[in-house]
């Protein structure tokens, strides 16, 4: 008794499948029909959409979009470069900027830097990836240095004004 309740569940489910198949296979016939002749459809993938959330020291959640994905007015964007997940970290004398870069090179990066934002491209195959990242503070774009190990780039950048540090002894006022 099992087996054939089984046995059909797996023959409706197949037929879904089957029409599925069949209306996407129409809807591309129809998208088809209003193609120049000669003209081919471009096909634009992966799609890639993630997001992270962070809070900041001021305490106020701070979400972070990234991939091939963009809300537009009345429909989604796809770029065919992927806008990769990327965690800027500030501290006292520097900004390190981290990214996820699978499947390129050192040789497929490029960046530029300058005292405000950061630009990194990549290429290698099908794999593209732009980001645009403004950095919190003004730096020394002449100070960029970049690491690529394992997929992700770090690049550190030196803070074009450094935080006063107090150095010596503490003098007392009378």
């Amino acid at each position: 008794m099992f087996s054939s309740d089984f046995d059909e569940w797996i023959k409706r489910t197949r037929r879904l499948f089957e029409e599925i198949d069949r209306m996407i296979d129409e809807m591309m016939r129809e998208v088809d029909i209003y193609a120049k002749p000669g003209e081919r459809r471009r096909v634009i993938g992966p799609y890639f959409y993630g997001f992270s959330v962070t809070i900041g020291p001021d305490g106020v959640p701070r979400v972070q979009e990234w991939g091939n994905i963009r809300p537009g007015i009345g429909r989604v964007r796809v770029s065919e470069a992927i806008e990769p997940f990327t965690d800027v970290i500030e501290e006292e004398d520097v900004i390190k900027v981290i990214m996820d870069l699978p499947g390129v090179e050192k040789s497929d990066i490029d960046v530029e830097a300058s005292e405000t934002e950061l630009r990194v491209r990549a290429e290698r195959g099908d794999r593209k990836y732009f980001k645009v990242v403004r950095l919190p503070a003004k730096v020394k774009p002449e100070t960029a240095k970049a690491q690529y190990k394992n997929g992700v780039l770090t690049i550190t950048l030196e803070k074009k004004e450094k935080k006063f540090k107090p150095s010596g002894v503490k003098v007392k006022v009378e």
